[in-house]
């Protein structure tokens, strides 16, 4: 079994910062170069052996993808003839790799609209003019993407067990969190938006139908930590009593979230185990209590556990 690697986000808070800076710029390709899929599902980011990557991108008639590399510290460009390019990142601002990155699509003949600002984060600085010394420290970075990898394959095998339409695992940069959701084909209640510094009209198209949703942060997402978290849109009424599994998880009345800390995984005798009981039991109470069609789970599949009992 892999193991989980050790995170302390207090500790390794400015690479993380870095690591969402950068991964911000490399999102914005997508945004601009992608047919809009529904959710969003264009703009999100995959995990890869390396770090996070687009997906395929449009330039005339090649393609190409840009991928950041956690363990190298780099961001590549590779081009659908085979053509490869890299720009490093450690002990560089924001603005230097944004008028690197600028350049080097430039010269491998790529688009390049990396203009812009971050999202979702307070008081946003445009890339360009981004110019305030960033944290690099190569070991937390490694770490982090190790932790990503663990659960991105935990999501894709509780992913795999559902016959209903559910996302694939992805990491949405803006929020900077890897998630998977969960669809039970019905419209939602419009959304009432609000989110800071993302357009209502962006939330309210990523949840216009029901979801139940759980996802990983790295630490920014409110609990202070490393944590994972699983949620519904809609809440309904009752959601934040309902008893959950295992022990260490608990309902963060602040967040809306079910969280389950990072910690309490790693140190389990069986972390995919105790994950598999935390995605299994939430998607339960929330199913039950939104009165889920039946027949969306594969019965008796063992990422699922049991389908919500009426």
């Amino acid at each position: 079994m892999t193991a989980w690697p050790r995170l302390d986000y207090a500790a390794d808070a400015g690479t993380i910062e870095t690591l969402h800076l950068l991964l911000q710029l490399v999102g914005k390709l997508p945004t601009r170069l992608h047919p809009w899929l529904n959710h969003g599902w264009h703009a999100a980011l995959r995990m890869t052996a390396f770090g996070a990557a687009t997906r395929p991108l449009p330039a005339g008639d090649r393609q190409f993808f840009v991928e950041l590399d956690f363990h190298q510290g780099a961001i590549a460009v590779m081009r659908s003839d085979g053509v490869r390019e890299s720009v490093a990142i450690a002990g560089k601002t924001v603005a230097e790799v944004h008028h690197e990155l600028t350049a080097l699509l430039a010269r491998m003949g790529l688009p390049a609209p990396l203009h812009g600002k971050p999202n979702e984060l307070p008081d946003p600085i445009p890339f360009a003019e981004d110019e305030r010394p960033r944290h690099w420290d190569a070991d937390a970075a490694r770490r982090l993407h190790n932790a990503f990898l663990n659960a991105d394959r935990a999501f894709n095998a509780f992913r795999s067990c559902y016959l209903g339409k559910s996302s694939p695992s992805h990491l949405f940069w803006g929020s900077f969190d890897l998630a998977v959701t969960r669809f039970s084909g019905r419209l939602a209640p419009q959304h009432p938006g609000g989110i800071p510094h993302l357009p209502d009209a962006v939330t309210r198209e990523a949840y216009s139908h029901e979801v139940i949703s759980a996802g990983f942060w790295p630490g920014n997402g409110g609990f202070g930590q490393a944590a994972f978290y699983a949620y519904a849109y809609p809440v309904p009424a009752g959601l934040g009593e309902s008893s959950v599994l295992p022990a260490a998880a608990g309902w963060k009345g602040d967040l809306g979230e079910f969280i389950l800390p990072y910690a309490a995984v790693r140190d389990a005798a069986d972390p995919d185990a105790l994950l598999r009981e935390f995605l299994t039991s939430t998607f339960d109470a929330a199913a039950r209590l939104l009165d889920w069609p039946e027949g969306l789970l594969i019965p008796g599949a063992p990422c699922c556990g049991h389908p919500p009992q009426t």
